[in-house]
């Protein structure tokens, strides 16, 4: 039972839509609280990993979840930093091996059940922005506002393309594309949560939209159903003196 009735924004979508980054300057812009639900399963997969558990036993995955020593620490111009077992991850959970482990775990049943209540305790006042792939249907069923990205497989496979290209590291666009649409079947085929658009949600494709664009077009619909006083947004020019700081 979700006993906290701060507002919510849920964000789900396919891995390279963009949810992210839109959250997190969404959550910025409001002032609210962020969660990066996937995080938490790559989190997961990286404890697994470290610990020598393999990504088929569900029961030592659960209890590893309920025990998962972790910390988000926010930061207004960048990614979270992400602490495990006081080791900096924020870098290593976004390699393409930990994703596509995290996408494995988190089709498990045990592990989902495990990491829901943590989730759930993100909603604190004044209100949170999340993202990930159940956060409308599962997770926040409740929420307020609910939104679904999409955009094509080539697209996507493209801006992980030239993300991880600016990172330094040696990726192939066709093997990514092929990653891409196997996890895609993976998450939308499980039997617990699949990745589908809550029946409330509003769907934005992001194939030829920027981030702020898709921010803007989130936060007009949200001031469109009068959820906040318009005081209650920060002006572009004052989110980026912000953060430029």
């Amino acid at each position: 039972m979700i006993e906290h009735k701060y507002p919510v924004i849920t964000i789900d979508g396919a891995s390279g839509t963009g949810k992210g980054t839109v959250s997190q300057l969404l959550a910025a812009r409001l002032g609210w609280n962020f969660l990066d639900s996937g995080a938490l399963y790559r989190v997961l997969a990286l404890a697994a990993l470290k610990h020598s558990v393999a990504l088929d036993n569900e029961k030592a995955l659960e209890v590893l979840g309920e025990y998962l020593d972790v910390q988000f620490i926010a930061n207004p111009d960048k990614s979270p930093q992400i602490i495990l077992e006081s080791e900096d991850i924020t870098s290593t959970i976004r390699t393409e091996t930990v994703g596509n482990m995290a996408s494995i775990v988190a089709a498990l049943p045990a592990v989902r059940a495990s990491l829901l209540s943590r989730q759930r305790a993100f909603r604190e006042t004044p209100g949170l922005v999340t993202d990930g792939r159940d956060m409308g249907t599962v997770v926040f069923p409740d929420a307020e506002h609910k939104f679904f990205l999409t955009a094509s497989p080539e697209i996507r496979a493209q801006r992980r393309y030239k993300q991880l290209k600016e990172q330094g590291l040696d990726v192939n666009l066709g093997g990514l594309l092929e990653e891409l649409r196997l996890r895609d079947k993976r998450d939308s085929e499980r039997a617990i949560a699949p990745l589908k658009p809550a029946e409330d949600a509003i769907i934005v494709n992001t194939d030829h939209l920027s981030v702020h664009q898709v921010v803007e077009k989130i936060l007009e619909e949200v001031s469109r159903k009068k959820a906040f006083p318009a005081p209650a947004f920060l002006t572009m020019e004052i989110f980026n003196a912000a953060v430029a700081e």
